[in-house]
């Protein structure tokens, strides 16, 4: 049986969620424990092969390094003069016009679109290849078409980028690694 945490709230359906090794279960508030150990054992080799991702991650975090404040300010000041182009090439191609874009160094998002058009992008984008980039700012563009991740938001940002598909694969792949090396 998978060692886990029990987290139970007013939600209506069982979730697994796999973070730093650790596996956390969310469960609705009255379900019997007995469902709950059965939903466990049923997903025991999606969890085992998670884990093994997540271990796989780490260690190549570690074997890269932590970067250093001054490597995440040079990463900063590599984006602020490579994304913004990037946004302004794409943004014509999908056909809007996004208001500000500002960088960020977090550890656990690659990007973000607001409600009033404004795009965040991580830092750690520069880690990646040039195509990884492009995905996820092909992607936020196509937010402010889309405020989702329906089938249309996904048609918009193939149409535009259409080998986001293998791009998307190789930051969930290799992404959680890179997040990793986020000092603090």
């Amino acid at each position: 049986m998978i060692d886990y945490i029990l987290v139970r709230s007013e939600r209506k359906s069982l979730g697994i969620e796999i973070k730093n090794g650790q596996v956390t279960v969310r469960a609705p508030k009255r379900l019997p424990q007995k469902q709950i150990d059965a939903f466990v054992a049923e997903k025991e080799a999606w969890i085992r092969a998670h884990l093994e991702k997540s271990a796989a991650a780490s260690a190549e975090a570690r074997q890269a390094g932590m970067l250093s404040l001054e490597e995440i300010r040079a990463l900063a000041d590599e984006a602020l003069r490579m994304i913004p182009a990037r946004v302004a090439y794409y943004a014509p191609r999908v056909g809007v016009t996004p208001g500000r874009v500002t960088i960020r160094n977090q550890k656990s998002k690659w990007g973000s679109c607001s409600s009033k058009g404004n795009l965040n992008f991580n830092c750690l984008l520069m880690l990646t290849p040039p195509e990884v980039l492009d995905s996820v700012v092909v992607h936020e563009l196509c937010h402010l078409k889309e405020m989702n991740h329906s089938p249309r938001f996904y048609a918009e940002v193939r149409r535009v980028f259409p080998d986001y598909d293998k791009w998307d694969r190789w930051l969930k792949e290799h992404g959680a690694a890179i997040m990793r090396r986020m000092t603090g």
